[in-house]
């Protein structure tokens, strides 16, 4: 029986594909002073290279994108900061989320999250999304000393719930650190559909949050009279 949905954060409800985009040509107008010698569209796109998806931390791509363009009068760590500073500002959330969590919660589901990165960064994403009044715990690689996939932060989300984690059901959009990992951890793992990966093995697929809801009472097989 299904009684706490837990999600991802990057790529399951904040599209940062999205955010990026929005966030680092902002930075470019931001910081013209200095980055002026570039063109804009090139700037832009080697970042979002760089950037893999989120998965290269920020001191890397701004090491990297100093030397390939000589950029020149501000420092990689003026460069993180701004990012540091002004991501939130950006956030772009996936269609349907407060909508999905809001119905999740009225019909008495725990609501929690666990999210790999930097903990005041993934913290400040979260408030921006206005989702942070919803969760029942939330944990963060940085402040937790444990990351995904490591089965031990996806029981500790379970023991905080106070449910087994057979009594989870965790979505995310990366098939190893979310969906097998969940699985592996005792979990039900939803896949939250993306163009980076196909064919995964998953107990459930979504293309869209709005679709979560339906697929709870399908693995809870409860009547029609359970969420609506």
């Amino acid at each position: 029986m299904v009684k706490a949905v837990i999600f991802d954060l990057d790529g399951t409800l904040l599209d940062r594909d999205e955010s990026v985009k929005i966030f680092i040509s902002a930075q470019y107008e931001r910081l013209n002073k200095w980055l002026a010698h570039i063109p804009e569209e090139e700037y832009i796109q080697r970042f979002i290279e760089l950037d893999h998806h989120g998965y290269v931390w920020k001191d890397k791509v701004y090491k990297q994108l100093i030397s390939e363009f000589d950029i020149e009068g501000i420092t990689y760590h003026e460069l993180l900061e701004d990012y540091l500073d002004f991501f939130k500002q950006y956030c772009v959330p996936f269609p349907n989320l407060l909508e999905t969590i809001e119905k999740l919660k009225q019909n008495s589901f725990l609501i929690g999250m666990i999210t790999n990165g930097k903990g005041q960064f993934q913290m400040d994403n979260v408030k921006a999304l206005d989702i942070d009044p919803y969760l029942d715990t939330l944990l963060i690689s940085d402040w937790e000393g444990v990351k995904k996939p490591d089965p031990i932060i996806f029981r500790r989300a379970a023991e905080r719930l106070k449910v087994s984690p057979e009594d989870c059901v965790f979505v995310g959009d990366h098939p190893e650190k979310d969906v097998k990992a969940a699985q592996e951890a005792g979990m039900k793992g939803i896949w939250k559909r993306n163009q980076q990966w196909s064919g995964i093995e998953a107990d459930d697929v979504i293309g869209d949050l709005a679709e979560l809801p339906e697929i709870i009472l399908q693995l809870n097989s409860i009547s029609s009279n359970g969420i609506k």
